[in-house]
């Protein structure tokens, strides 16, 4: 019996911490969103083609083709435009939000790195 308790209060423990590091929501009050139309146009500043703009867990999610035609899913802060996530058809993702050290020499918090491919 102890040890079944034992077990299950470890997957309780770990369920929990699994949630918290997978949290990839945005967390902005609706009044501090920026509207659909700035979001196709942030997307078009960077010569993306806009499929769709949607809203997933609290982020707005837009669904593109870049310069070369390419098929992205881009997760963009409602509240700055800052692009938390990129993910290509073909390779996985890029997740920006905590990831300060791949930012260019330079760059801007809240603005999107410029992508190279090697």
């Amino acid at each position: 019996m102890r040890k079944s308790l034992t077990i299950l209060s470890f997957l309780a423990t770990s369920c929990v911490a699994g949630a918290a590091l997978a949290d990839d929501d945005c967390h902005v009050p609706m009044s501090e969103w920026q509207p659909r139309e700035a979001v196709q146009r942030m997307a078009e500043e960077r010569g993306w083609t806009v499929r769709r703009i949607k809203i997933d867990d609290g982020c707005y999610e837009i669904d593109l083709r870049d310069a070369d035609g390419r098929a992205l899913e881009v997760t963009v802060d409602p509240g700055t435009l800052g692009i938390i996530e990129m993910e290509y058809e073909d390779e996985g993702a890029a997740d920006l939000r905590d990831a300060p050290s791949r930012a260019e020499p330079g760059a801007v918090p809240g603005t999107a790195p410029e992508i190279k491919e090697n």
